[in-house]
């Protein structure tokens, strides 16, 4: 079974800065697109940014210059460098697992960022 896990959430203020990691555990393919997504109340689930296991990544507008993802293939884990936080950052932050051989997404339980202003 895979299981997603995130961690690093928190309050800060605007300007400031975190960390988000996702632990994984279970059989997946190697062949995979990991990514991190986020919910606002009232809003619809968005991408945040996404990073293939063969290497391109793609940032939404929003967030491009101010937010870095990186994965650790060996260590199975994914993270997201936030700097420059925004009060419209403010979401649940999941993280996301697609097997491209199975066609199958995992999804992990989120984590909450809140900017103050």
């Amino acid at each position: 079974q895979v299981q997603l896990v995130e961690s690093g959430g928190g309050l800060v203020q605007a300007g400031g800065s975190l960390r988000l990691s996702c632990l994984t555990s279970g059989r997946f393919s190697s062949i995979n697109s990991m990514g991190w997504y986020r919910q606002a109340p009232g809003k619809q689930r968005e991408l945040v940014a996404s990073m293939s296991s063969r290497g391109p990544t793609n940032y939404a507008d929003s967030v491009k210059d101010r937010f870095s993802i990186s994965r650790d293939n060996a260590k199975n884990t994914l993270d997201l460098q936030m700097n420059s936080l925004k009060p419209e950052d403010t979401a649940v932050y999941y993280c996301n697992l697609f097997d491209m051989v199975i066609s199958t997404t995992y999804w992990g339980q989120g984590t909450q960022v809140t900017v103050s202003s």
